[in-house]
């Protein structure tokens, strides 16, 4: 399926009574805004605030489907086949929310609709300029975005750098919007690094005083000042900078380090932030105590588990955590939900082809094998070595995507003795090509929203592993392949012992295997992206699974509460 097009948003604004929560970043990237915007959603939320959030990307990629892992992290894909920046997985775990193609904004996004609406004449023979065609597209994309989430609170994070060239027209577009809606429908948070220098160990407030000086000179001011340090901010420090930079001490945040990024709101909470954010926003009749014990039992779980398992993660980007950032947390979920950590072990499939020793003994000293997703040949014979090993020595096994197919490939080869068995994307010539690219791709040329994208049905075989993982014979999960199970080979390898537990409903697309579980205690694999649903409190069904057949291969007890 084909990624929907972008479909205008019509109507000018403003539109609703919808509030804005603004959330800027300076000094340097990677300071978590994306944390901060879904921390403080969580804490609206958890007031009986309803929210949404817009993610702005300034570069000029349409988004973020043809990017490199190794440079910008996971791609991640909603329901409706949009590919988009990771903090979008961010939103969705922390605010329990499904999102779509209008939450995220990119720089070629705006200017492909500006362009069109002046091909068009839309603009009536003007001069089409930054100021005011681009900014007035922005402003409606973000009010358009609240009206149609009916949200009461709209977060948008504005992504790079204060100062940064790409990043001028949306902090131009905010300012805008604040006039056009008055201060007590927008905050501002603008999140800045406090860095600690020396031997001396002391706090400096110069990147964050020159940052916040950046951001008033294009006419923004911030409401909270939000610090990212490597421990609290100290009191000085805090007086400093709410001195400097002319906002309230207590709206001065310490966002410093902590053992988990789910802890950040229970950071915030603890200094009052959304209470303050409510206030500020006029919003204090329409909220409730917050609600957050079963928040700070997560907390609990995920820090001070009460046991620990090992998983493998067999992969080809993991010199980048954030190439894998959803499984990571789907791990993380289901690890919790069984208080129980899954110690992440990242090996690289060309390690395991090099016969790399350390690769070998990290794959053998885990508890569970876990085979993910990628493009490419590169890698891809270590990946099918690790999957033979969990498969010959009952190692608990988890195949995604890529992870699926090089399972099925091992299978035919070993089980099957379909010599040379292989995808067509590894080897067009293969004698075998068990698996082979979706009939619809054959005629595609552009890389860009072309794969099979989004949202799928999935039939599952009752009485399977699946569905019993699952709780359900029909289930929606999210996709992002070319490449497809050769239908001519199924009942060969099903002949051979494979079970295809799930299928596409009216389709020949096989979505799910699994060994019986009298040959293998947990051998599993699935052609979508399971990490994509994964929650907090509602961990993803497969990775639930691996984790508990990791401890009982470990020989743990088993929360008797926890079902998949």
């Amino acid at each position: 399926m084909q990624a929907p097009k972008y479909t205008p948003l019509v109507g000018r604004f403003p539109l609703t009574d919808t509030k804005y929560v603004v959330v800027t970043g300076g000094v340097l990237s990677g300071l978590g805004k994306g944390i901060t915007t879904s921390s403080i959603g969580r804490l609206l939320k958890a007031r009986g605030l309803s929210v949404s959030a817009i993610k702005i990307d300034p570069y000029l990629n349409v988004d973020a489907g043809t990017m490199n892992p190794f440079e910008h992290g996971e791609v991640y894909v909603l329901d409706d086949g949009s590919e988009v920046d990771l903090d979008l997985g961010n939103y969705e775990r922390f605010l329990d929310i499904h999102m779509d193609r209008y939450n995220n904004i990119t720089t070629g996004k705006v200017y492909r609709h500006v362009i069109a609406k002046e091909r068009r004449g839309d603009y009536l023979g003007k001069t089409v300029q930054i100021i005011p065609h681009v900014t007035n597209e922005i402003q409606e994309w973000i009010q358009a975005t609240g009206e149609r989430s009916k949200a009461d609170v709209v977060l948008v994070e504005v992504g790079g750098t204060v100062g940064d060239i790409e990043s001028a027209p949306f902090l131009e577009a905010v300012r805008q919007l604040h006039r056009t809606v008055g201060d007590g429908n927008m905050v501002l948070l603008h999140t800045s690094l406090v860095p600690v220098m020396g031997v001396v160990g002391e706090q400096k407030t110069k990147p964050t005083q020159h940052t916040v000086r950046d951001l008033k000179a294009i006419g923004l001011h911030p409401d909270f000042v939000v610090c990212r340090c490597e421990r609290p901010l100290e009191e000085d420090t805090r007086s400093k900078l709410a001195l400097f930079c002319d906002v309230p001490e207590d709206h001065v945040v310490s966002a410093h380090d902590c053992s988990s990024i789910y802890e950040v709101p229970l950071i915030l909470e603890e200094q009052g932030v959304a209470d303050k954010v409510v206030d500020r926003l006029g919003l204090g009749e329409r909220v409730h105590a917050p609600e957050l014990d079963g928040w700070r039992d997560l907390v609990r779980r995920l820090v001070r588990p009460q046991s620990e398992v090992t998983v493998a993660f067999v992969g080809k980007y993991t010199d980048l955590a954030d190439s894998y950032l959803s499984i990571n947390e789907a791990l993380r979920h289901a690890g919790a939900a069984l208080d129980c950590k899954a110690r992440i072990v990242f090996v690289e499939g060309e390690a395991l082809e090099a016969q790399d020793p350390k690769a070998w003994a990290d794959l053998k000293n885990a508890d569970a094998v876990l085979v993910g997703p990628g493009f490419g040949q590169r890698g891809t014979e270590g990946k099918i070595d690790a999957v033979r090993y969990a498969r010959e020595e009952r190692v608990p096994f988890m195949g995604i995507c890529l992870g699926f197919q090089l399972a099925i490939v091992e299978y035919a080869r070993s089980v099957c003795g379909l010599e040379g068995a292989n995808s067509t994307e590894m080897d067009t010539d293969t004698s075998h090509p068990v698996i082979c690219i979706l009939p619809e791709q054959y005629e595609i040329q552009e890389l860009g929203g072309t794969m099979r994208l989004g949202n799928f049905d999935c039939d599952l075989k009752d009485g399977s592993l699946a569905a019993d993982l699952y709780g359900a014979t029909r289930v929606g999960e999210r996709h992002r392949h070319r490449y497809e199970m050769n239908p001519d080979y199924v009942e060969r390898l099903e002949q051979g012992g494979l079970v295809f537990s799930g299928r596409m409903p009216d389709r020949p697309i096989m979505e799910v295997m699994e060994l019986p579980r009298d040959v293998h205690p947990y051998f599993i694999g699935g052609q979508f992206h399971p990490e994509f649903n994964s929650r907090p409190d509602a961990p993803g069904p497969l990775f639930l699974g691996l984790v508990r057949a990791a401890m009982e291969r470990r020989g743990l007890d088993v929360p008797v509460a926890v079902t998949a």
